[in-house]
């Protein structure tokens, strides 16, 4: 009786005789399109993308940014905001005393990030094709889960140097040794009956700044 090695290497000989005069595979060519946006539409393309996914996007330039995040977060009644470690301290010039600033803490249990209201946040890129953002645990992002916990995350994207058109465009710019986090939107899971139900995997309420630096 044959053994499944030896039907294995049966198999693999015809093959290998079938193939044995075929010309060489030509090589890959790598001349396509990267994107498909042309350069003055990446911003607007951003945008809607974003919103299709269910985020809120709001502009700003850098006056107006410490202003509109306090609103954010009143808005939200948020009474405590998680802070990365190197965000910018002026993003923040104008929350009132009401909020408290709960800053990374890598001893944080996650009951003690549910009980956070909200996190601000930059990113590493932002992808207008397909309305991802991604972060790569920077300094100005704080490590993974303190962006997944919270209901409400504030993420602000500076235009237009952290936007590209496409995914291909976006991997040479990404370190593949961060742990790099793609968000597309605010977290969202649908049952058999394609229920939709938001905040099952991340935040509940993803909100986007576009900056204009």
């Amino acid at each position: 009786m044959s053994t499944g090695s030896d039907s294995r290497e049966r198999i693999l000989a015809r093959i290998r005789g079938a193939v044995a005069d075929a010309p060489d595979a030509p090589e890959a060519r790598r001349d396509y399109l990267t994107t498909h946006t042309p350069d003055d539409r990446v911003i607007e393309l951003l945008a809607e993308n974003l919103a299709d996914y269910r985020a809120v996007v709001h502009r700003s330039d850098a006056e107006e940014l410490p202003s509109l995040i306090a609103g954010l977060l009143a808005g939200r009644g948020a009474r405590a905001v998680l802070v990365p470690p190197l965000l910018p301290p002026s993003w923040l010039s104008a929350i009132g005393t009401g909020i408290t600033r709960v800053h990374d803490d890598p001893e944080a249990t996650a009951q003690e990030l549910d009980a956070v209201d909200s996190v601000v946040t930059g990113c590493a890129l932002a992808i207008a094709e397909t309305g991802t953002l991604v972060l790569d645990a920077g300094p100005d992002q704080g490590r993974r889960r303190i962006t997944l916990v919270p209901d409400h995350h504030i993420c602000v994207v500076r235009v237009p140097d952290q936007v590209v058109g496409s995914v291909p465009q976006a991997m040479p710019r990404l370190d593949p040794t961060r742990p790099l986090t793609w968000i597309s939107g605010p977290s969202a899971t649908s049952d058999i009956e394609l229920d939709r139900v938001e905040g099952v995997h991340g935040p509940r309420t993803l909100e986007v700044i576009l900056l204009t630096d």
